[in-house]
């Protein structure tokens, strides 16, 4: 049964992935300026988008790493699969956003990069959390998730000014195409296009994230168990 749910829940994930796709590619009319390089759009926006709520799912995660390390410590690990696991999905999308906004920024602005106000604080963003993934990786001590979760804290501070940057600041990055003025709406076929990939993706990256929750989980548990054996055997 659990593998028929599993195979059902994947068929699932990829034919939304496959239906976000076809609306982007197919169905949304194609720019007027840009042509069909604005397409990327459709890819770097919810990437944008879901590397904040994978982010936020690791800070909030983290906090809780933080309360409970010493007065619930079955918790506090527990805390700790949430906070590696949206730390590693929020990376994956997080690059995506860096590598697919120089792919649309070469042929429109004639650069690949500029150290502009959004794009400088998403390169930030990334290395904060690449930064938090290699303390988890070679770090070593008991105090090693906890040095971690406090790592995570300046990525979550970093998010806000990211998300304002192009708001606040005079920068080459294209205005917000949501919350920004009136004039920037989408058309109704860009936006279903917009939200079907971003439905797609949240789902896409929801299930990466559970099987990364229950294989650390797993991972805690073997590694619990030979402590124990080891001190048994003492």
């Amino acid at each position: 049964m659990k593998k028929l749910i599993l195979a059902l829940t994947a068929l699932g994930i990829f034919a939304l992935m496959g239906w976000g796709f076809y609306q982007a590619m197919y169905v949304a009319p194609t720019e007027a300026t840009m042509g069909d390089l604005q397409r990327i759009f459709y890819y770097h926006v919810p990437h944008g988008m879901l590397s904040y709520l994978f982010f936020s799912i690791n800070f909030v995660a983290s906090v809780l790493v933080l309360l409970w390390r010493r007065s619930n410590p079955a918790r506090a690990l527990a805390a700790d699969a949430w906070a590696l696991a949206g730390a590693e999905v929020g990376v994956v999308f997080c690059s995506v956003v860096l590598v697919t906004g120089p792919i649309w920024a070469r042929p429109v602005w004639g650069i690949w990069w500029t150290w502009d106000a959004r794009l400088t604080t998403s390169l930030i963003l990334w290395l904060i959390y690449v930064s938090y993934l290699l303390v988890r990786r070679f770090a070593s001590g008991s105090e090693t998730q906890a040095l971690a979760a406090v790592l995570s804290v300046f990525g979550a501070l970093d998010m806000p000014i990211n998300y304002l940057a192009n708001r606040i600041f005079r920068t080459q990055h294209p205005g917000p195409v949501i919350g920004g003025d009136a004039d920037s709406g989408m058309a109704p076929p860009i936006a279903t296009a917009f939200v079907w990939n971003i439905i797609a993706w949240a789902a896409w990256g929801l299930a990466v994230f559970a099987i990364r929750v229950y294989v650390e989980r797993r991972q805690q548990t073997i590694v619990s168990s030979e402590a124990s054996a080891a001190l048994a055997a003492d």
